[in-house]
């Protein structure tokens, strides 16, 4: 399928489509760019429609399933804009020009931060927290390019206490899971909410009676449905756009909030840990 098709593909079987699937090509038609960013559920809530009304629609048009769908809708908008793009990058010459981009790129930070305020449930960070806190041992985990929000995590987490550890490797986070014990954590990162590796993860700290802290674009997803709690991010990120840096700056807020309301809860005890870890780390300047 070429990426202007999926559009023509839509208005060419409207009329074969159910009344439901009617409502489902009316709102992306309508919302041609936006529709891209949603999870299957938020397009099902938007249509005022059942999920599997969105997977029928999918296989109708001739595509594989819903995450397919949203990569040619991505595809569709990448070329719409691809030379409009061109243009800008060819007439980057000026300081106005340069100006400009910074601008555009600083407004699309400020969203992701703003849209993150506007989500996040304060009484889920603090659930969060107070689960961070009674834990007897923190697991940080992600994939792909979380995984390196999980390693932030536990570099910020591990100036309050040594409990934090990382567990890079995803045969290693099953072996870490599967040797929790109750009062343990697992503080995991997914955009999605919605991989396989995620599942598995929060059904075997379950088995072992530990929790699962979820930060997710998502909370609808099949992730956010099954975590203990979740911390809801903000930023748009579509198919072409994994690990955006926009989508990375949400989640980091998040994470700065969360190690804030600890740092709170217990702050000469924080500052203590941290001024003798400053103290360490001084030996290595010269």
């Amino acid at each position: 399928m070429n990426p202007q098709d999926i559009f023509e593909t839509i208005g060419s079987q409207y009329y074969q489509l159910t009344n439901s699937e009617k409502k489902v090509a009316d709102y992306v038609l309508a919302h041609r760019t936006d529709a891209q960013y949603l999870s299957i559920s938020e397009l099902a809530e938007e249509c005022e429609v059942a999920d599997a009304t969105i997977s029928r629609f999918c296989r109708r048009l001739g595509v594989g399933g819903y995450n397919a769908f949203k990569l040619e809708l991505a595809k569709a908008s990448m070329e719409a804009q691809s030379a409009w793009r061109k243009r800008g990058a060819a007439n980057l010459e000026t300081d106005e020009d340069f100006e400009a981009m910074c601008q555009s790129r600083l407004h699309e930070s400020t969203a992701a931060l703003e849209q993150t305020v506007q989500r996040l449930d304060p009484a889920a960070l603090r659930r969060a927290a107070d689960l961070l806190d009674q834990s007897k041992r923190v697991c940080c985990m992600g994939q792909g390019s979380s995984m390196v929000l999980a390693e932030e995590a536990w570099s910020l987490f591990a100036t309050l206490s040594p409990k934090y550890v990382l567990v890079p490797d995803s045969h290693q986070q099953m072996a870490a899971l599967a040797l929790m014990e109750e009062g343990d954590t697992a503080l995991y990162f997914s955009y999605s909410g919605s991989t396989r590796e995620l599942l598995d993860a929060i059904e075997v700290a379950h088995l072992r009676k530990g929790k699962v802290i979820l930060i997710t674009r998502f909370p609808k997803s099949p992730g956010g449905q099954r975590a203990d709690v979740v911390l809801q991010c903000g930023s748009n990120e579509g198919p072409l756009q994994a690990g955006s840096a926009t989508a990375r700056i949400a989640q980091l807020f998040v994470l700065d909030l969360l190690y804030t309301e600890l740092f709170q809860r217990a702050p000469e005890q924080a500052v203590e840990r941290r001024a003798r870890i400053a103290e360490a780390i001084a030996r290595r300047h010269l």
